[in-house]
């Protein structure tokens, strides 16, 4: 077919029945093809537009452009990415250290038995699925501030704590943000380095300016504590100063009390705005009150404060996506207001949280019964980690004959390690291993069991000694 009668046939199969119409009446009983022409009466050319009309639609369809054409491939999510790139991977040996979700020894999901026992409670009471209001279950929200900061602390006790259910620790960070970009315009959020993979993309989104502060010393694998404070204090006045209330994620790393003091003095100097992101209370140490020292503390100095929660880790709630935004102020009048403004920024985000997860809560931190088993088995999720944390550092330290000093793994806590693997040996661990983790060098050891402790420990003897 010449490109000529290309052409025709794209205008015809292209135009609407009344347009094909018209080109047939205007045609005079003939069309021409290249050179030729061909003759045709009135039914014919009828019948060959009806025939065509599903060639028309799909000729259309090849042609056009997309509206979205300028839409480009995301990067896949540095760490869920992880997840499935090891689902991809036959080899019997693999392990899966990327993503932060605790296992059993059996490497297998665990759903605690306090869960099972409150949603049964739920069934039994039959209830319903109706709307939350804007700010969450108002049981929820009474014991999870409770929980933070203490049932008797005078923040609690003078109604200074504007607590709004959130979507886990992510949507509560997030409310945070939209609430620092409408009434602190222009504030800056200081942030560790490293930290959580997912803190920048928040604050990005909300469109709040950020910097890091210095947090890990690669030469000791420890804290740089004089360089954090030394950033701290070079932040411009009444900057947000996001902190990790206990298990710093992804280092391990967190401060002593006596460095905490120090961290609140800088920032009530310079008018700071400490902000806490508290994703593993009672899941670090074992202790709910130990690993709410920090935030504690701040608040008993009578600052005002952001705390941001999640039950993901300590109740084992995922999916459920739970957890809370705090606002501690110094009147319960700035309190009733904040709370009212952070309604008013929910709404059109998501409207009003999910009912599950915060009844979960609820049953389980109400109930003295349940909330003392749920301490139990927080005790033995954190015991379980320590034990394989422990294992790990006997078994690098049994098989490295150079003398590296393996006993940052010991001074780290919570899920996370931080191994001081960089890139190249961090994709070693992969390739060579089947090792999954992120590409900074953390690992969690809440997917690690006591069995594979000596396989780990040799893949990262290999990737540290032989990989640059």
């Amino acid at each position: 077919m010449t490109s000529t009668s290309t052409s025709t046939m794209l205008s015809l199969a292209s135009a609407p029945p009344t347009a094909s119409l018209s080109v047939h009446e205007n045609l005079k009983g003939r069309l021409k093809l290249g050179g030729g022409s061909l003759s045709f009466n009135k039914e014919k050319a009828n019948h060959f537009i009806n025939t065509k009309s599903f060639s028309r639609i799909s000729m259309v369809a090849a042609v056009k452009v997309s509206r979205f054409e300028g839409v480009t491939m995301a990067p896949p999510d540095p760490i869920l990415g992880v997840s499935e790139a090891f689902k991809a991977d036959n080899d019997e040996k693999k392990l899966n250290l990327g993503v932060g979700a605790y296992r059993t020894e059996e490497l297998q999901p665990y759903v605690l038995n306090v869960v099972k026992k409150a949603e049964n409670l739920m069934v039994e009471r039959g209830e319903n699925k109706e709307y939350l209001p804007i700010e969450g279950l108002a049981a929820f929200n009474k014991v999870t501030a409770e929980l933070l900061f203490g049932a008797s602390n005078p923040v609690i006790k003078e109604q200074r704590v504007a607590t709004v259910q959130g979507l886990s620790g992510t949507g509560s960070l997030r409310l945070a943000a939209a609430l620092i970009e409408r009434y602190f315009p222009g504030a800056k959020v200081l942030i560790s380095s490293p930290t959580w993979g997912n803190h920048k993309n928040i604050f990005n989104d909300a469109r709040v300016p950020w910097s890091e502060y210095r947090y890990y010393d690669p030469k000791t694998v420890g804290l740089d504590f004089d360089g954090m404070i030394a950033d701290i204090k070079a932040a411009p006045e009444g900057s947000f100063v996001l902190l990790h209330g206990c298990a710093h994620n992804p280092t391990g790393i967190d401060p002593t009390p006596e460095q905490w003091e120090k961290i609140a003095d800088v920032i009530q100097e310079k008018n700071h705005i400490p902000f806490f992101d508290v994703a593993y209370q009672g899941f670090a140490s074992g202790s709910l009150d130990a690993d709410a020292g920090s935030v504690r503390l701040f608040a008993a100095r009578g600052m005002e404060l952001l705390v941001a929660q999640s039950y993901s880790k300590n109740l084992g709630l995922y999916a459920e996506r739970i957890g809370a935004i705090n606002v501690v102020c110094t009147s319960a009048d700035a309190t009733a207001r904040v709370k009212s403004q952070l309604k008013r920024l929910a709404r059109p985000m998501y409207s009003n949280p999910p009912i599950h997860g915060a009844k979960i809560v609820a049953n389980v931190v109400g109930d003295p019964t349940l909330f003392n088993e749920w301490k139990a088995e927080m005790e033995m999720m954190a015991g379980r980690i320590k034990n394989v944390r422990q294992k790990l550092y006997d078994s690098l330290t049994a098989k490295d004959k150079s003398g590296k000093d393996w006993s940052f793994i010991l001074k780290q806590i919570g899920m996370f390690s931080f191994t001081g693997l960089n890139k190249a040996q961090s994709d070693n661990m992969t390739n060579k291993w089947h090792v999954y983790m992120t590409k900074d060098g953390r690992i969690s050891l809440a997917g690690l069991s006591l069995a594979k402790c000596e396989y780990l420990a040799d893949a990262i003897i290999d990737s540290f000694h032989n990989i640059s």
